[in-house]
């Protein structure tokens, strides 16, 4: 009976009967669940081949001593006379290329993925792979040439956002390693379809250096918020004070604020100008609104939600003069950055406002599980990993802490925020970005 069996190395290989014979095949894969499970799929399709006459061995496995051993004989030099028809000479196989079976894989996957992913994998094919490999077949590449192109990813200099052209750092290893990531993937398939080794099998992750999150401090927080544009201090409070992601604020619309509950509904992402669904699962979750918050929230109502609510619901609530979401690259160039120069602040990305009030959460002694909650973690590992010398001994449960923490620090900017936009009459943050 056909079977997926391992070797004593731990690969993978195809265990199976053709024309009376029993044939091995082996792979470059590991043993795991997911390889079995593929391999077994291409197992169930060679069996049924097999059964209707239609299976070609060197198609499978091209190049191994079985597909040479069932391939067609050759015609002799002079047909005879009677000129009886002989099988053709089975053509040698040829690999496809890298960036011929790249597209093919491409075109499978990207079912699988969110927009973003996809946008992400293509920007690393066609700004790394292709160049290095694109023009190769795949069993032209070897783990020499990998280990090659990982050594010149890491000579690599790019530019550094909001700094000079000239001052520019390397690829970190995370991103090297995503970028090899992506190439064992298509190079895993490759390796399951057509019997190849896979080169990148034994090639090591570069250790990732563990990086110091940059919350700001109260005072620095109560600095921003004073001197922030009015337009833009109901957005700032938002951030700093609800722990979410730049695509999640940017595409939180007025149905998914309940001010009776005291909730803001993370359902939906707004980025590079496509709507999407949260980064995982995890992430739809129903965040508590301190009073600032509130506060800030309730005074930028437009003035059709006060008459009718649903008339707006579909509205952006952080949005620009034209009603569209505010665009993440431009806020970041022509609100962010300027105001932390001209606060004399350390340039951190605006993400720092999210550990911002993780960090602001533990210092209230708010509860961690509540808190990962609130941050949409779905277990609190990755709370007690990236904040650990930020918790204190933790007790509550329900916000009420943070609220007593935050209120008095921002209280007096928030309100002098929503009399100003009551006054203006404002229906978004009539921002430029």
């Amino acid at each position: 009976m056909a079977s997926i069996r391992n070797r004593a190395d731990g690969r993978l290989f195809f265990d199976f009967r053709y024309k009376g014979e029993r044939c091995r095949e082996l792979t470059s894969l590991d043993d795991t669940p997911a390889n079995r499970r593929k391999m077994e799929k291409v197992l169930a399709k060679i069996e049924s081949e097999i059964s209707l006459g239609t299976f070609e061995y060197a198609r499978y496995f091209p190049g191994t001593k079985m597909a040479q051993k069932f391939a067609a004989p050759k015609a002799p030099a002079q047909a005879p006379a009677m000129n009886m028809p002989y099988p053709a000479v089975a053509p040698a196989v040829v690999l496809p290329t890298f960036a011929e079976f790249t597209k093919t894989w491409l075109a499978e996957k990207k079912i699988e993925w969110r927009e973003s992913h996809k946008v992400s994998v293509e920007s690393v094919l066609d700004g790394h792979l292709l160049p290095a490999f694109g023009e190769l077949r795949l069993d032209e590449i070897t783990r020499e040439m990998v280990l090659g192109f990982r050594a010149e990813l890491a000579d690599k200099q790019v530019r550094m956002p909001h700094k000079p052209a000239a001052e520019g750092r390397k690829l970190s290893a995370s991103t090297i390693n995503k970028i090899i990531g992506i190439l064992r993937m298509i190079l895993d398939e490759a390796a399951l379809r057509h019997g190849i080794r896979n080169p990148c099998l034994a090639v090591k992750r570069l250790k990732v250096q563990r990086k110091d999150i940059e919350p700001f401090t109260l005072a620095e927080m109560q600095q921003i918020l004073a001197r922030v544009r009015q337009d833009y201090r109901p957005y700032f409070t938002f951030r700093f004070l609800t722990g979410v992601r730049s695509s999640e604020v940017h595409g939180l619309k007025w149905k998914h604020v309940d001010f009776e509950r005291r909730q803001v509904l993370i359902r939906e992402t707004y980025q590079n100008g496509r709507v999407e669904y949260t980064k995982n699962d995890g992430s739809q979750r129903d965040i508590h609104m301190s009073q600032p918050v509130l506060d800030a929230l309730m005074a930028m109502r437009p003035e059709a939600y006060l008459k009718d609510p649903q008339s707006v619901a579909e509205n952006y609530v952080f949005r620009t003069r034209n009603g569209n979401p505010i665009d993440n690259t431009n806020f970041t160039d022509r609100v962010w950055a300027p105001l932390l120069r001209n606060l004399g602040l350390k340039y951190r990305r605006p993400y720092q406002m999210r550990h911002t009030c993780a960090t602001l959460w533990l210092a209230a002694g708010e509860s961690p599980e509540w808190i990962a909650r609130q941050l949409g973690h779905t277990t609190t590992e990755m709370l007690f990993r990236t904040y650990s010398r930020y918790v204190p001994n933790l007790m509550r449960k329900d916000g009420v802490a943070f609220d007593t923490l935050v209120s008095g620090v921002v209280n007096g900017g928030v309100q002098a925020a929503n009399d100003e936009f009551l006054k203006m009459g404002r229906t978004g943050t009539g921002g430029a970005a």
